[in-house]
């Protein structure tokens, strides 16, 4: 199975900036240190071409950012502060989906250490996010007509509101988000299928709540490939979360959203979304658990 990685492209912060960059090279480390990951081929991101970006994102945004010349008060909305290193990850980051999307609609399945930018729209970014790289990867797929009904099943804590701004309209792309209804972004978009979840909701009404977005997801969507955002967030002891979901029960929905791809015999590509632990090693070992369970539960390579 392909995995794909960038934290070999880390980008400075200032002292003190509250993004932990570090985890997906923790994670990394941890998988390669993992009896679990042996035989699956680990691979350098590569990055996301102009035009692939263009099928998903304005290109006067697109060229602003890449060339430094995006507006203070857009690129504060981000959150990190540009850079040329901040640039070239972001390019790799989308193009790591990308090649885990056409990789996946070839053999099955694949996964990326990092992604799930969910809050990245058509002409800005938001909350950590430059380019939306499962809406670019979705699109690559379906302009090269391998993949014409497309879900993107997220459960990262935070609405992905980018995700359902950019497909609104779009009936091509299944969308929905497992989310806090009172956690960022404070205004929300409208995704196909939203569960807002109360402050404090803990492992059964969580779960009850992904076993409904399966059940209504698939049989809408009927989708020919599936983007899974896990996210770490939903953890109960993540600085943003809100939630109060056990690593246990993480585990178990990951196992369900992995089974219900199985159940309808599609390809997929799983990507980590947010983890915002206060020790990052405990938003790692959750997108460790993510990550072995598709390393246990991918099919076979397609013949």
């Amino acid at each position: 199975m392909r995995v794909y990685y960038s934290d070999t492209f880390p980008f400075p912060l200032p002292a003190g900036h509250h993004f932990p960059a570090d985890k997906y090279r923790l994670l990394r480390e941890r998988l390669l240190a993992t009896p679990d990951a042996r035989g699956h081929e680990l691979l350098e991101a590569p990055r996301v071409t102009r035009r692939q970006l263009a099928l998903v994102h304005d290109l006067a945004y697109v060229d602003a950012f890449c060339s430094g010349t995006l507006d203070a008060a857009a690129q504060r909305r981000i959150g990190l502060p540009w850079s040329a290193e901040l640039v070239e990850r972001s390019l790799r980051s989308c193009g790591a989906t990308v090649a885990a999307a056409r990789a996946a609609w070839r053999e099955g399945a694949a996964i990326y250490l990092a992604g799930g930018t969910h809050h990245a729209h058509r002409d800005f970014g938001a909350g950590y996010c430059v380019f939306n790289d499962c809406a670019v990867a979705a699109r690559v797929l379906q302009s090269e007509g391998v993949a014409g009904r497309v879900l993107i099943f997220d459960t990262d804590v935070h609405q992905g509101d980018g995700t359902a701004a950019l497909f609104a309209r779009d009936p091509s792309v299944f969308t929905c988000s497992i989310h806090g209804a009172r956690n960022f972004p404070s205004r929300k978009q409208r995704s196909d299928l939203d569960l807002p979840l109360a402050d404090g909701t803990g492992d059964t009404e969580f779960l009850a709540a992904v076993r409904d977005g399966l059940r209504r997801s698939f049989a809408a969507a009927r989708p020919a490939f599936v983007f899974y955002l896990a996210g770490a967030d939903a953890w109960h002891g993540d600085a943003l979360g809100r939630l109060a979901v056990s690593a246990a029960a993480l585990a178990h929905r990951d196992a369900m959203v992995l089974q219900a791809c199985a159940d309808a015999d599609v390809p997929w590509v799983v990507v980590m979304g947010g983890g915002y632990a206060p020790d990052i090693r405990d938003s790692v070992q959750v997108y460790l658990q993510t990550v072995l369970a598709a390393l246990t539960l991918a099919p076979r390579l397609r013949s």
